[in-house]
């Protein structure tokens, strides 16, 4: 009698197992979810068949898509079913792979504070490379439109000159965008309709005078610079916030893990 109820008794936490659980579950679903918009943007490009593409992934809002959402998708699914049938491989590779991203994102930070100069570099190249593909990926192109547009309100990296570095928007090009920036440069008016040809000939010297009266001129970096600084409290909150998440997942794995071993070494004396 003795001996059933020591097997009857368990020392696992149903909180923790369940709370392990949904929250994997949540975290699963939200990664299928990005991984299928990634996949389903790729195939409407058609990018399987012209894998010669692939040199520009790194510029493919696409496969940052697919990426992130298998990373979810995989680390929800170890959490998931390793806190569901207390597999404890399945709870250590998740706190594994938890304590990876965690450890990844301090040192960036880290660096990024540290290196703010040399970040800013490659920020920069970044978003040069998307000046010079913006019409070469249609993925790229809404990026890029929806930060100027909608977020950021800027033109270019550094300035609206920055667009000459594209060959469709250079002065020399033949073509009709020639000495122009794109839509999303445009400043915002109470017409009706709008006019998506406000851009055109704007680089040209003869528009000096009504240039900042049509386009934003501040280019995307220090824009971005001056909304970090705005909302620095809530991005650091956001940071913080995933910071906790991340520790709590990573605590709640261990303890699950605890509990299972010690459940096992109850029953196997």
């Amino acid at each position: 009698m003795p001996r059933k109820r020591r097997r009857d008794s368990t020392e696992v936490s149903c909180m923790i197992k369940y709370l392990m659980f949904g929250f994997n579950v949540l975290f699963w679903l939200i990664g299928t979810g990005i991984c299928a918009i990634g996949l389903w943007a790729w195939t409407e490009k058609d990018m399987f068949t012209n894998i010669g593409r692939l040199t520009n992934v790194a510029l493919d809002p696409a496969m940052v898509f697919i990426m992130i959402g298998g990373v979810m998708f995989i680390i929800g699914f170890a959490g998931c079913i390793g806190a569901l049938r207390e597999n404890t491989k399945l709870l250590l590779f998740f706190s594994v792979c938890v304590g990876l991203i965690f450890t990844v994102e301090l040192v960036f930070a880290i660096l990024a504070f540290v290196y703010k100069g040399w970040v800013q570099v490659q920020i920069e190249t970044q978003i040069h490379n998307m000046i010079v593909n913006y019409r070469d990926d249609p993925d790229l192109q809404n990026l890029v439109d929806w930060v100027q547009k909608d977020w950021l309100k800027c033109c270019g990296v550094t300035d609206y000159r920055d667009w000459e570095m594209n060959i469709y928007f250079n002065c020399t090009s033949p073509g009709g965008e020639a000495c122009g920036v794109p839509f999303s440069c445009c400043k915002p008016t109470d017409a009706v309709i709008a006019n998506r040809h406000c851009g055109y000939e704007i680089m040209k010297s003869s528009n000096d005078f009504k240039r900042a009266g049509v386009i934003y001129t501040e280019g995307c970096i220090p824009s971005g610079q001056m909304w970090f600084e705005k909302n620095l409290i809530p991005v650091a909150s956001v940071a913080v916030a995933l910071a906790v998440l991340q520790i709590l997942g990573i605590c709640f794995a261990h303890n699950l893990r605890g509990d299972i071993n010690r459940q096992k070494s109850r029953w196997r004396h």
